[in-house]
């Protein structure tokens, strides 16, 4: 059975469709690269599959070993939130707050992940420094650690590598690489960056046409060479 299964999905904002009866499934361990040009519904459709957006149409289902809530998020950051004053850990264990409800503190299992997720990242050394005095990469890092707070199993990126420079991009993507390949991390990730197909093995490109499927098959697809044509979208 399918991890999760998007079934003749329609999806917008105020009943303005964005994207109609969209239908694809992720698998266990799968990394799908999301394209598309701007206002396509790229990240509509990440927020849709978050629960924060309702479908209008259709629904998105989940295997019983995965629940909504186990899924890591890591938005596209503003200058705001760049700029946060909070130590690199308190923004780290701020990922277990979906699980906490209405306990006003965090137990020990809580405060282990967080610890667990910064050691993995690289960044438990400097757990105490300040969030906005890091660089575009470190702070990068805190997110995806924080990502791993709330989940171990799915891992949702929209356009995470803005704003980096080449170096700190390819240690991001090689890092989002090593979870899907050695810890069976499914992840799912919006990008315009060509590079990035290297690392995915499925492709949803949404558009005119929409197409799904393997990544090798979309190095045949129209989809890719519109992609190609305008040098990245």
């Amino acid at each position: 059975m399918p991890l999760i299964s998007f079934k003749h999905l329609t999806i917008g904002y105020d009943n303005n469709v964005v994207i109609s009866d969209l239908n694809f499934s992720l698998e266990k361990g799968d990394y799908l690269l999301l394209l598309g040009e701007n206002g396509a519904g790229k990240s509509t459709l990440l927020k849709t599959m978050l629960g924060l957006i309702k479908p209008i149409k259709g629904g998105i289902t989940y295997d019983s070993s995965l629940k909504r809530k186990e899924i890591g998020y890591l938005p596209q950051q503003t200058q705001v939130q760049r700029d946060f004053p909070a130590s690199i850990y308190e923004v780290v264990i701020s990922g277990v707050l979906s699980k906490t409800g209405l306990r006003p503190f965090y137990n020990l299992k809580e405060k282990t992940a967080a610890n667990k997720a910064m050691k993995k990242m690289g960044i438990y050394e400097i757990r105490k420094k300040c969030y906005r005095e890091l660089s575009g990469g470190q702070q990068q890092r805190v997110l995806l650690a924080r990502a791993l707070c709330s989940s171990d199993k799915v891992l949702v990126l929209d356009e995470p590598v803005t704003g980096l420079d080449p170096k700190a991009t390819l240690e991001f993507y090689e890092l989002v690489a090593s979870l899907n390949r050695d810890e069976g991390m499914t992840v799912v990730m919006i990008s315009h960056d060509l590079s990035a197909l290297k690392y995915a093995n499925k492709v949803l490109h949404l558009g005119h046409q929409v197409f799904f499927g393997d990544k090798e098959e979309y190095f045949h697809s129209q989809n890719y060479q519109t992609f190609l044509g305008k040098g990245g979208e």
